[in-house]
């Protein structure tokens, strides 16, 4: 994704990077609060994922495509504007398949390794970069599948759940950046506006891109594992 750099104390400036903030990049008050606001969301995730393997053990492999998924997607690194990059999040599919808790141990995962191996990220901000991509995206994809899952074809259900998945991803990373870096002259506000609006330019398009590849995996699962989609009691996904 997006990622911008400040010069001087307050300035926003755009800079070669991605969504992931990158290390160091928040100070100790901000990247603690953001550990503080995913803390719960891992221990229940942690929870959800124990229970569903223990006792749906076959959901396993699924569980496994999901992180993959996020992975693949979200550490595509595609140019954008004022030389910073862009990249999808992949976290609709397992917010539809598996739900919000444990698409943040699967995101935070995902987030940990990218850091660790591809220098995507940071490990101080791997609280923000959660509730950004595993736990707000996520929540957002999961409320629109929910919403839409039986009175909609499957397939806009599906869409609609990736899109604002990611788009919801970009939006609370704005937020985290405008609340750490406020404009000098408009505030939290401004700041926001421009770091959205910088990142709006390449993650629409992007977004929808994410969407249709996430409607023709789900639409594979459905021909290939129909059984462990009906384990997982993903309702709605018979409309097509």
């Amino acid at each position: 994704m997006l990622a911008l750099l400040l010069a001087g104390a307050r300035a926003v400036h755009a800079a070669p990077q991605q969504m992931h903030i990158m290390e160091g990049f928040l100070s100790p008050f901000w990247a603690a609060l953001w550990f503080a606001v995913a803390a719960p969301f891992w221990i229940v995730g942690f929870k959800r994922v124990s229970r569903l393997v223990a006792e749906k053990p076959e959901t396993r492999l699924l569980l496994g495509l999901a992180g993959a998924f996020t992975f693949v997607l979200s550490a595509l690194k595609m140019p954008s504007v004022t030389g910073s990059s862009s990249h999808p999040t992949g976290t609709g599919l397992g917010a539809i398949l598996f739900g919000p808790p444990v698409m943040s141990v699967l995101g935070g995962i995902v987030l940990l390794f990218q850091a660790l191996l591809l220098a995507h990220g940071g490990l101080t901000t791997l609280g923000a970069n959660t509730v950004s991509m595993g736990i707000v995206g996520p929540i957002a994809g999961w409320a629109a599948w929910r919403g839409l899952a039986g009175r909609t074809p499957a397939w806009l259900a599906v869409f609609l759940a990736a899109v604002l998945a990611d788009w919801l991803t970009y939006v609370t990373t704005s937020l985290q950046l405008a609340l750490a870096y406020p404009d000098p002259v408009g505030g939290v506000a401004a700041s926001f506006v421009k770091f959205g609006t910088i990142f709006a330019v390449t993650q629409v398009p992007l977004a929808i891109s994410e969407g249709i590849l996430t409607v023709l995996i789900v639409n594979a699962l459905r021909n290939i594992v129909p059984d462990e989609l009906k384990t997982l009691n993903v309702r709605g996904l018979e409309n097509g």
